[in-house]
C-alpha cells in the first residue's frame, strides 16, 4: 500500500468513524464528551500502538477507571492477539494504603495487570530531594501488588513483560510461516518497544523523563504539552516510546469533570462554578476547612445538614480570606476556581475514588443506615403522638401540595387587591395637591341682554390738547 493508499484509507475510516459517534448522540440522545478531532494526532496513536509490544496506559490513581479506556485495548489486541495493555497508576503515593488495597483486589478480580507507580516521587529521588532508603522500606513493607515501583523495579518489569510478549510472537510466527517472518524475528531480538498512552496531563513524560534519568520530554501542567510521538533507547534490548496525550471519547462523564480532572485546559473554562462544584462534591466540608482555614456557612434550616457545600459558597468563602476583589468590588469567583482547581488536581485538596464493588457496598451501607434512621423517627413520631393536638398537627406529615400552591394563589390575590386599593389614594392626593387655577376675567364678554352675540368694540376717543400759539419772532 503506497503512502496515498494509506492516508486516503485512514481519513476514510476516520469521517466514518466520527459520524457513528455522531448519529449516536443525535439519535439516542446521548451526551457525548469533547474529544480529540484532529486525524494527525490519531495518527500518533496509530503509529506507537502499532510498533509497541507492551502498551503501557498511564492513569491517575485517584480515579483509574475515568482514564481508562477499554477500546483501545480491544484495539491493541485487533491488531496483534500478544500484545497486552498495562495501568500504569501514576500518583500512587496519594492514596493510602487501606484504598490501594482495594484497587489492586479490583484489578486482579477482573484481570488487569498493573503497577503503582509515583513519577514525582521517583524523580525526587533522582535529584536528591528525598532520601530513597525511606522509600526502599516503604515498598519492602508492601506485598508485590500494593507497593509502589521505584525507577529500577519498574524498567526490570517493563523489559520482563515486553520479552514474554516478543517471545511469544517470536514462537508463533516460526510455527506459521518462518520465511515470510523472518525480517521481524530478527527486529523482535534487536529490542522490545514499550509504549505510554493516555489522556493528557497524566504523567507520561514525567515517567518516562524519570525511567531515563533525565530530562528528554517536555513536562508542564498545561495538558497537550507533548505534540508527536518520539522514541527513546534505554538500553540495547529495551525501547520507550512517549504518544501525545488524547481525549478519548466518553458517554460517561461532562466538561466540567475533565476540567476538574486536569484533562482539559483550566484556562480555557468559561464556567467556572460547574467545575468547583464538582470538587465540593467529592471533598468534604471539614477537609476543605481545614486546608484553606476558611470557614464554609452551614445549610439553612429546610436543607439537608449533610449536603456538600455549593461552588457559591465556597468561592465566596476563599475570596473573603484571602482577599481576591474584582474591579467591581465583587469577589473574584474566576481566579480562586482556578487556584482551588488546580490545587485539587495537584493533590494539595486529598481525594480518591473507590472501586465500584467498594462503592456499591458502600451504597448498601448508607441505604440501610437512612432506612434504619427512618423507621426509628416514624417509631419516635407514632410514641409521641398522643401528647398533645398541637404535636398531632406536625407529626401528621407534610401539607399537600395542592393546599400550599392554593395558599399561595389567594395570598397573591390579596396582596394585588391590597395594592390597588393603595394606588388610589395616591394618585387622589396627587390632584389635591396642584396649584389652584386663577380665573380669568370674562366681564369683557357680551352678557345675556338680547344681543347679536357679537364682540362689543369700545372705542376711546384721544381729547385734543390745546396748546397756546407762541409767536416766534427774529426780535426776541
Amino acid at each position: 500500500m503506497t503512502v496515498e493508499e494509506l492516508d486516503a484509507s485512514e481519513r476514510g475510516a476516520f469521517l466514518v468513524w466520527r459520524r457513528s459517534l455522531a448519529r449516536l448522540e443525535e439519535n439516542d440522545k446521548l451526551v457525548l464528551t469533547p474529544f480529540e478531532k484532529n486525524i494527525d494526532i490519531w495518527r500518533q496513536l496509530w503509529r506507537v500502538v502499532e510498533r509497541s509490544d507492551l502498551l503501557v496506559m498511564v492513569v491517575d490513581a485517584r480515579d483509574p477507571l475515568f482514564y481508562r479506556c477499554p477500546d483501545l485495548e480491544v484495539y491493541a489486541k485487533e491488531l496483534d492477539e500478544h500484545k497486552r495493555t498495562m495501568l500504569l497508576v501514576n500518583k500512587a503515593d496519594l492514596l493510602p494504603i487501606n484504598i490501594r488495597k482495594k484497587w489492586a483486589d479490583y484489578f486482579k478480580e477482573h484481570n488487569i495487570l498493573h503497577v503503582f507507580w509515583s513519577a514525582k516521587a521517583a524523580t525526587a529521588i533522582l535529584e536528591e530531594k528525598t532520601s530513597s532508603g525511606h522509600s526502599e522500606v516503604d515498598s519492602a513493607s508492601l506485598d508485590m501488588d500494593t507497593r509502589v515501583y521505584g525507577r529500577d523495579e519498574l524498567l526490570m518489569r517493563l523489559q520482563a513483560e515486553a520479552k514474554s510478549i516478543a517471545a511469544q510472537r517470536r514462537t508463533s510466527t516460526i510455527k506459521g510461516d518462518h520465511e515470510a517472518s523472518s525480517d521481524s524475528v530478527s527486529s523482535v531480538a534487536k529490542h522490545v518497544v514499550v509504549g505510554f498512552v493516555g489522556y493528557p496531563n497524566v504523567g507520561k513524560s514525567s515517567t518516562i523523563n524519570a525511567l531515563v534519568g533525565e530530562k528528554k520530554t517536555g513536562v508542564t501542567h498545561t495538558p497537550g504539552k507533548t505534540k508527536h510521538f518520539q522514541t527513546l533507547i534505554i538500553s540495547e534490548e529495551l525501547m520507550l516510546c512517549d504518544c501525545p496525550g488524547l481525549v478519548f471519547p466518553s458517554f460517561s462523564s461532562s466538561r466540567h469533570e475533565m476540567v476538574s480532572c486536569g484533562v482539559l485546559p483550566i484556562d480555557r473554562m468559561t464556567k467556572h462554578r460547574e467545575a468547583v462544584q464538582v470538587v465540593a462534591d467529592r471533598v468534604p466540608r471539614d477537609v476543605l476547612e481545614q486546608i484553606y482555614k476558611i470557614t464554609l456557612p452551614m445549610p439553612k434550616g429546610y436543607e439537608s445538614q449533610s449536603r456538600p457545600p455549593t461552588a457559591a459558597e465556597l468561592l465566596r468563602a476563599y475570596c473573603a480570606s484571602r482577599g481576591h476583589v474584582s474591579h467591581g468590588g465583587q469577589p473574584d469567583e474566576t481566579r480562586a476556581a482556578r487556584q482551588i482547581l488546580k490545587d485539587y488536581i495537584d493533590g494539595k485538596i486529598p481525594h480518591y475514588e473507590l472501586p465500584p464493588v467498594a462503592t456499591a457496598d458502600e451504597t448498601e451501607r448508607r441505604e440501610a443506615t437512612a432506612v434504619a434512621e427512618g423507621l426509628t423517627a416514624s417509631a419516635a413520631d407514632e410514641s409521641g403522638s398522643h401528647d398533645s393536638d398541637e404535636q398531632d398537627d406536625v407529626v401528621a406529615g407534610p401539607p399537600d401540595m395542592r393546599d400550599l400552591l392554593r395558599d399561595l394563589e389567594s395570598f397573591d390575590l390579596a396582596s394585588e387587591g391590597s395594592a390597588v386599593a393603595e394606588k388610589k389614594p395616591h394618585q387622589a392626593s396627587q390632584k389635591q395637591r396642584r396649584k389652584p387655577q386663577r380665573k380669568k376675567d370674562r366681564s369683557w364678554r357680551v352678557g345675556n341682554d338680547d344681543s347679536d352675540g357679537s364682540a362689543v368694540v369700545r372705542v376711546f376717543q384721544k381729547p385734543t390738547v390745546s396748546t397756546p400759539a407762541v409767536s416766534v419772532s427774529g426780535d426776541v
